[in-house]
């Protein structure tokens, strides 16, 4: 099992900024405070973490189609310097160009494909990226649409656009927001323009500071881990562990060599708690093998290391607002 994928704090601050212009309390429904504004970006989220927050947050709207909605509200300010990179370029095909290019100082879940043929521009999430759910997809998929919208000043409609995920019971949101055939239940994430956009000019352009925005985006994609080895090691321990019993911090620094203090001390250096690893990942779990009828509650508890279905009942519903039961029926029927 792998799990991975992070989200810069500015992106997260979207759902935040979201909830609060509703009139509602953000830090209460996500149960913790909006990320600061004074870190250039640079603190990261796992992407299960985010999901969560955007569960919750769907769990106390019922919205549907939360995701939608929350992209559309998608400011520069949310994606940093790499905002700011895109608007400076004197067209579409330039701005898709450099967003291929410094995509991960945001949004860092497997690599973006970027391709045309005489007919279309194809942007591709592939089966080598990290799938975090429908909602991380929508809001990623729908700010990427509103954001071209919002640079070139006009109405862009994509031809095409699919998610991996289940087909939803009423697809009507999204096909009303993408104004274009919207696809479910498929291989890969893809958004398709037409390749006439490509010449599409933007509003702000600014080849000198094109050129200085370019060389900060450089430099803080040079300071971004290549890969976050160490939590994925914990999560795939916590993961193995599960299914025996409680994966607690000293069986995980057991199984990685190393002592419960100094494992704790490294995720503590890369800004996470263990209790957070333990619980992402077994919300993923949870979530797989809820998918999956033919397993009963019971079951699945014991294979996420509880001793009781109570326990996994009470975790669960902490996690996303919903009981087991519950997910399971919306899910599957």
């Amino acid at each position: 099992m792998e799990i991975m994928g992070y989200v810069s704090a500015a992106f997260v601050r979207l759902l935040f900024e979201f909830l609060e212009e509703r009139g509602l309390d953000a830090a209460e429904i996500l149960g913790e405070p909006a990320p600061a504004h004074s870190d250039q970006g640079m603190t990261r989220y796992p992407m299960s973490h985010w999901a969560q927050l955007l569960t919750r947050a769907e769990s106390t709207l019922g919205t549907s189609a939360l995701g939608v909605a929350v992209g559309q509200r998608i400011t520069p300010a949310h994606i940093g310097v790499l905002g700011y990179v895109v608007l400076a370029c004197p067209n579409l095909g330039e701005a898709l160009a450099r967003l291929e290019r410094y995509i991960r100082l945001v949004y860092d879940h497997g690599p973006m494909q970027l391709r045309s043929d005489m007919q279309s521009i194809v942007l591709e999430w592939g089966e080598d990226c990290y799938h975090p759910g429908q909602l991380v997809d929508e809001v990623a998929v729908t700010a990427l649409v509103q954001f071209s919208r919002n640079m070139t000043g006009r109405e862009l409609n994509p031809e095409y656009v699919c998610f991996t995920n289940p087909a939803p019971a009423d697809a009507t949101p999204y096909t009303d927001y993408f104004q274009c055939p919207v696809a479910f239940e498929q291989p890969t994430t893809i958004v398709r323009f037409p390749v006439a956009n490509l010449d599409m000019p933007l509003r702000q352009p600014d080849a000198t500071l094109l050129g200085i925005l370019e060389q900060q985006a450089d430099t803080l994609l040079a300071q971004l881990p290549q890969t976050e080895v160490l939590q994925q090691s914990v999560r795939k321990v916590i993961a193995r562990l599960c299914r025996d019993a409680e994966p607690t911090l000293e069986a995980v620094a057991d199984q990685l060599n190393t002592s419960p203090r100094t494992l704790q001390r490294r995720l503590s250096e890369q800004g996470i708690r263990f209790q957070q690893l333990l619980d992402s990942t077994r919300l993923l779990l949870a979530e797989d093998y809820l998918r999956d009828s033919r397993l009963q509650l019971t079951e699945i508890a014991q294979l996420l290391g509880y001793s009781e279905q109570s326990a996994f009942n009470h975790a669960f519903k902490r996690w996303t607002g919903k009981t087991p039961r519950r997910f399971r029926l919306e899910r599957i029927g």
